[in-house]
């Protein structure tokens, strides 16, 4: 805790021949982030004959596994789901390396590919045509205003014949400039639309390249016209038949299609996976190095694994290995991948500090501090006892439905279960339960702090908050420094703003009578001395940041009034909905009470809605607090994370022997 997990460098040297089962083993461990060698004597290695074929088949795969997925029969979806999504069930798959892999896939393959392409090329083709129909039957529906047969309207060989759209205002512009460059040669037919004119040109074909290009110039928009034979209403009534006909065709080949998918899809999908997988591997291996009879690689690996990963890799090896662990030199602290190690209750809040960026190896995990302060600041601003129990029977209820996930939404539920018990208890604290309903119905209730008539103790509170998680903050960095050797930058960077905040309090306390002011004066003296020459680091720009830097510690200390706004404001929404609950209650139309069904709904969605708004406000001005005030005191969060090599299942399990 407050510290990253131990890493250590891990180097291996074997035969080829245990190559691939030795990547696999890791792969599936995904305890190892494998880095990339650099070396003259040995040559960077590259994807064999079977991994080229494994990453061309995960492609070609998941091509099919798309189509298949578009009509397979989905059962899944709704609330329920939401909360309690049905596990996925893992299909083992006994592997004996990556050659009988490709070529099982193959096999299958062969199959099953020509009977999927077919259906697809089936589908494309009537999807087309019906298309094609759709396009002349509106071309035709517009060319019925016309009512003239088809056949007159297609060229010959004297004659080009045009039809088309025009815009209103350009009409008689064209028809003018036409009649000019023609010389009258020129015979048209026209139906006036609401902003356009349909427009049918008979030219002669020698005239044809004159006109091209006025009609270009006028924006005229041609129509092609349909095949066939009749007036446009005859010919839409045969075009229609035919569609349906198409249509019902299509209809036959997606039941076709959904047979497929049932009897297809699942086996497909789980291929793809482990060609997925076997393509990552392939994408490794650049980062390896090879000679005609062995090959190298070298990586990171938590301390706490090693043994039980060495163990694995001598087994697969058979002795012949040569494993090397190293501990981090001073010289390589930027580069140890950083992988965060918190007690289970605090594991979840891991992935707010990861949305922030992973310490340094040399510095301080913010997350134990930030699992309490986060939690707190959510209850300050949200403040209801009732919102803060709403939050944690839906928190709840998504940990239990997602514990066999272990995804984003099972480790934010446990985030928004620890909020909810501080908003539970800020809501006792301010007797706030769905806001002032309890009041209002003539209830008693006993609170410490009215926030909406107490607002500047509540202030006061706030900033005191903010102090001390300054406080906390430059103490951190202040010993991170110390710790790292920077003792200088440690006593003016950060002691500097202890003092001056320990100066604050001080003052505070000696207006109280509680201490003498001597005291406050000489520590608040001692910072702003230390804050000076700190500054003075900067040459001719010192005076202008000495302001600067001054200030926005005082703007940083003063943003913690949002722990107060967002109290007031959740108070204050809820107020309003329960004011409105109250005017519409004894509403009636006749003798029907219709007033209080109406107050009902709106009280549940009005506080509903309280909740919803009021939790989002109070989720990313707590994130806000710690990302920009308390986070820039001490933390840079420039670390790089651990990204081991690992397969990704969700439908497959690998079975090797180690």
């Amino acid at each position: 805790m407050f510290k990253p997990d131990e890493m250590v460098k891990i180097e291996v040297i074997t035969l080829n021949r245990y190559k691939d089962k030795l990547l696999t083993y890791f792969h599936e461990e995904g305890v190892v982030e494998i880095r990339e060698i650099s070396v003259e004597i040995a040559q960077k290695d590259v994807p064999n004959e079977f991994y080229r074929k494994a990453t061309s088949y995960s492609i070609g795969i998941s091509r099919l596994t798309e189509f298949l997925k578009s009509f397979k029969t989905e059962t899944k979806g709704g609330i329920k789901e939401f909360f309690f999504p049905t596990p996925e069930v893992k299909k083992p798959y006994k592997y004996k390396g990556i050659e009988e892999l490709v070529k099982e896939v193959e096999s299958f393959l062969e199959k099953v590919e020509p009977e999927i392409k077919a259906i697809e090329q089936k589908l494309n083709t009537l999807s087309t045509e019906i298309e094609r129909i759709k396009t002349n039957i509106s071309i035709l529906e517009l060319l019925s205003l016309l009512n003239i047969d088809i056949s007159y309207l297609r060229s010959t060989k004297m004659l080009e014949i045009v039809a088309g759209l025009v815009d209103r205002e350009k009409f008689k512009p064209l028809i003018d400039e036409l009649n000019t460059a023609l010389k009258g040669r020129l015979v048209h037919v026209e139906k006036e639309m609401k902003a356009q004119y349909l427009v049918v040109f008979v030219i002669l074909r020698r005239d044809y390249d004159k006109a091209n290009p006025i009609l270009a110039k006028y924006s005229f928009e041609r129509i092609e016209i349909p095949e066939g034979k009749g007036t446009p209403r005859e010919m839409i009534r045969e075009y229609r038949h035919l569609l349906a006909e198409k249509e019902r065709r299509l209809e036959d080949v997606k039941r076709e299609a959904q047979k497929l998918a049932e009897r297809y899809h699942d086996k497909i999908a789980f291929y793809q996976e482990l060609m997925e997988n076997e393509r990552d591997k392939a994408n490794i291996l650049s980062n390896l190095v090879r000679t005609n009879m062995t090959f190298a690689l070298s990586g990171w690996i938590p301390k706490s694994e090693v043994l039980r990963i060495v163990k694995g890799i001598e087994k697969i090896t058979e002795g012949k290995v040569y494993t090397s662990i190293k501990n981090p030199t001073q010289d390589e602290l930027d580069d140890i991948p950083i992988k965060l190690k918190n007690p289970k209750p605090l594991r979840p809040f891991e992935m707010l500090t990861e949305m922030f960026g992973v310490p340094k190896y040399n510095e301080f995990d913010p997350t134990p501090i930030l699992a309490f302060t986060y939690s707190f600041f959510f209850g300050f601003m949200l403040t209801d006892a009732i919102y803060g129990l709403i939050i944690g029977i839906t928190a709840a209820l998504l940990i239990k439905g997602h514990k066999h996930l272990k995804d984003g939404t099972y480790k934010f539920s446990h985030i928004l279960l620890w909020s909810s018990f501080f908003t539970i208890l800020m809501g006792i604290l301010f007797g706030s339960y769905f806001g002032d309903i309890l009041q209002r119905a003539g209830f008693k209730v006993p609170m410490l702090i009215d926030p909406l008539k107490d607002a500047l103790i509540v202030l006061g509170i706030a900033l005191a908050i903010g102090l001390m998680h300054l406080f906390i903050g430059y103490t951190l960095g202040f010993i991170v420094k110390l710790k790292n050797g920077e003792v200088k930058d440690a006593i003016l960077d950060q002691l500097s703003w202890m003092l001056i905040i320990l100066g604050v309090v001080s003052f505070i306390l000696s207006m109280q009578g509680m201490m003498p002011d001597i005291i406050a004066k000489g520590l608040f003296g001692a910072g702003f001395v230390l804050f000076i020459l700190s500054e003075l680091k900067n040459g001719g720009l010192a005076a202008l940041l000495i302001i600067s830097d001054f200030f926005g510690f005082i703007g940083n200390w003063l943003s913690y009034a949002r722990l107060m706004a967002l109290a007031l404001a959740t108070s204050g929404i809820a107020m309003v909905i329960n004011i409105l609950v109250e005017m519409i209650w004894g509403v009636k139309i006749g003798p029907v009470p219709i007033g209080m069904a109406i107050a009902l709904i709106l009280f549940a969605g009005g506080q509903l809605f309280s909740t919803a708004i009021n939790a989002l406000g109070a989720f990313v001005h707590a994130l806000r607090l710690h990302y920009v005030e308390f986070f820039g005191t001490f933390y840079s969060g420039e670390g790089k994370r651990f990204e081991p090599f690992k397969s990704k299942r969700r439908i497959s399990k690998l079975e090797i022997e180690v």
